[in-house]
Formats: C-alpha cells, structure tokens, sequence
C-alpha cells in the first residue's frame, strides 16, 4: 500500500469535522516518494481513523491535530504520528490504554466511546509486526507513533 495516500485519504476525512470543531489539521508527508508499505492497507486506514477519530474527540475547540508520515530507510520503518494538543493522558492510563474495554477517567467515557478503539489499532499494527505506542506532547495532549517495517 501506499501509506501517503492512506494518509492523505484520512486527512481528507477527517478535515470537515476539524473544520466545525475549529480545530486545525495538519498533513506531513515525505518530499520524496517512498516505497510502497507491504499491509493491508484497508486495516492500516482503519487504525488511521481510530487514532484521528480519537484525538478530534479530545481535542477542545481551536485546537490542533497533526498527521505525519515519515520514511526511514536506515531501519526500513515507516512512522506514522498523530499529534494533538487535547486533554492528555495520564502516565496511569498510557500502561492500559491499549488494553480491551479499558476507558480513562469518566470524561472520556460519556463520548459515547466503548474503549474498543485503541485496542482494535493495536491489534491491527501488531499483526503487521508493527508498534504502536502514545506519548505526551510537550505543548499539551498527546503522541501516538505506529511503526511498521516495510515487509
């Protein structure tokens, strides 16, 4: 697959609703092309739109998302980042999120989440000998970086 164009093709998604929530999305691609990733890319679109549906969710009004795609031919990894400058999560919840059913503080839950999202991603970029994992961003919110080898 080719992993610009799942990007490119989640961006273009995801843009209406950032736009009536007024939060900004942004779109970083690699300059050069890069090799085509060996996925299923219908899988990997949906990890895409988990980790964006996810980070629209808790990012307050005016807020910025940002969806980058970078190619490392040293290690023969693509990584895909999410950025958003949102409510965060706690170094608590980092060690569970990605476990089935498991929900952050109430808040979270009264969006109509079912704690499934987050565990399907991780399912889906570990079946692809992947690694999915979140961080905090310096300037608020969160990180979440999916690795995957080229084969």
């Amino acid at each position: 697959a080719q992993l610009d164009t799942l990007c490119l093709n989640a961006y273009e998604a995801f843009e209406p609703l950032c736009q009536k929530k007024q939060v900004l999305l942004s779109l970083q691609l690699p300059e050069d092309s890069i090799p085509r990733c060996k996925c299923d890319s219908a899988r990997i679109a949906q990890t895409l739109s988990i980790l964006l549906h996810n980070a629209v969710s808790y990012t307050p009004d005016g807020g910025q998302i940002s969806l980058s795609l970078a190619w490392d031919h040293k290690e023969g990894v693509f990584e895909i980042t999410v950025t958003d400058t949102g409510i965060g999560i706690s170094d608590t919840d980092k060690k569970h999120i990605f476990e089935r059913f498991y929900r952050a503080e109430k808040s979270r839950s009264a969006k109509g989440h079912f704690g499934l999202g987050l565990s399907i991603a991780y399912e889906i970029v570990s079946a692809h000998h992947g690694k999915i994992s979140a961080e905090d961003n310096p300037a608020g919110g969160s990180i979440f970086t999916v690795k995957l080898p080229m084969t």
